[in-house]
């Protein structure tokens, strides 16, 4: 789950993390009353879950109330790239001396956790990872051993923060570290972190990843959770139970375990296709899943080939084969389908499935020929 930045600042908050002092409203007037109790200079902030707020105009400060009830409203109902602005934080805004960049997220292919710490905070981190990567130093921590203050120290010095914030940053960094590991997120981020003119460091952004895993040791999460935005296709796939996430690519995934789900996104993508998204039918692949996860591909305008990458283990394909041919007996699909069966029962679903096989319906023996074919699908429809 992916925090809105004023639920990020009130999920710091629980673990000591400085933040300016502000407050959420979803109204003009609401707002100007915002502005008004965090003092003048205020600093207007659109809420939206994506990048560029300041660029598109979603970031205003004002000096008086007349100046923040017109930028509340030229805000509020923005569109910024796709997203409606719903609400705005309002926050005193501070004077700004230095900006720094941290985060702590997992570094999946390490198998450890990932410090990142920057003194060149305030614009992208992948800028800085492009341009400049000796400006980003990298700490991988052992998730038993954890952290201490003697290596957050160094990370501090090496990242050349400045002498006058290194007490600071190191504070906030032991601080975050507590929030990410007893907070249960997969990332958290502060960009910028900054030392004001005063000489206190805090955040001024927040990204929080809540871990959707951890949410039964965290009832007070459901607050949040009613706030998190869907496309069309995320709704109705939680909807139906399945694990969805929306793309922009052209072939639509269906696979079943996470781990594959990821590998054929990977291998799509390693032969010069992109995926529209990433859907892992769990552990069970029955017509009625199957009709569901189509039901949800059918939707994306996007997709123009699907790939059905199955592992049987307890599964067993011959199983999963009937189950595919009864649920597009539901489901009448817009795109080809491509076809990866292995494991327990193969053969005998490949044979299954072969009275079946058409160009609408390809069947392929391993997962990089049908993601082969699921790509020469789109650029054959792309050329038509």
């Amino acid at each position: 789950m992916d925090l809105f930045e004023y639920q990020g600042k009130q999920f710091f908050a629980r673990y000591g993390i400085p933040t300016s002092p502000g407050g959420v409203a979803e109204t003009v007037e609401e707002s100007v009353r915002q502005a008004v109790a965090a003092e003048f200079p205020a600093v207007i902030k659109a809420q939206v879950q994506v990048g560029g707020r300041g660029k598109a105009g979603g970031i205003k400060i004002a000096g008086n109330e007349e100046e923040a009830r017109a930028h509340a409203q030229a805000i509020l109902g923005m569109d910024i790239k796709g997203h409606l602005v719903k609400r705005v934080w309002v926050e005193h805004a501070s004077d700004i001396a230095k900006e720094y960049y941290a985060s702590y997220t997992l570094d999946r292919s390490a198998k450890l956790y990932l410090l990142m710490l920057s003194a060149k905070g305030g614009v992208d981190i992948e800028e800085v990872a492009a341009t400049d990567p000796g400006a980003i130093v990298r700490r991988h921590i052992d998730p038993v051993e954890g952290v201490d203050r003697e290596m957050l120290e160094e990370a501090v010095e090496s990242a050349g923060i400045d002498p006058e914030a290194r007490q600071g940053v190191a504070d906030v960094l032991e601080a975050l570290y507590r929030a990410f590991v007893e907070g249960d997120a997969d990332l958290v981020e502060i960009n910028p972190l900054i030392l004001n003119t005063a000489g206190k460091v805090h955040a001024l952004d927040a990204k929080v990843t809540l871990d959707d895993n951890a949410a039964f040791r965290h009832p007070e999460w459901a607050e949040w959770a009613k706030t998190v935005e869907y496309d069309g296709r995320e709704r109705l796939a939680k909807e139906r139970g399945l694990n969805y996430i929306g793309l922009s690519g052209s072939v639509g995934i269906i696979a079943n375990g996470a781990g594959l789900a990821m590998s054929t996104l990977d291998v799509v993508n390693q032969v010069g296709g992109s995926a529209a998204n990433f859907l892992d039918l769990g552990g069970g692949a029955s017509a009625d899943t199957m009709a569901a996860a189509l039901e949800v591909i059918n939707t994306d305008e996007n997709v123009e080939a699907v790939l059905v990458n199955i592992f049987g283990g307890i599964v067993r394909c011959d199983e999963v084969a009937k189950g595919i041919l009864e649920a597009l007996n539901r489901v009448e699909l817009r795109a080809p389908m491509v076809i990866r069966l292995d494991g327990t029962n193969a053969d005998l679903a490949r044979e299954i499935l072969a009275p079946h096989v058409s160009p609408r319906l390809v069947v392929e023996g391993t997962m990089l020929a049908a993601a082969r074919r699921a790509v020469e699908i789109v650029n054959e429809n792309k050329g038509a």
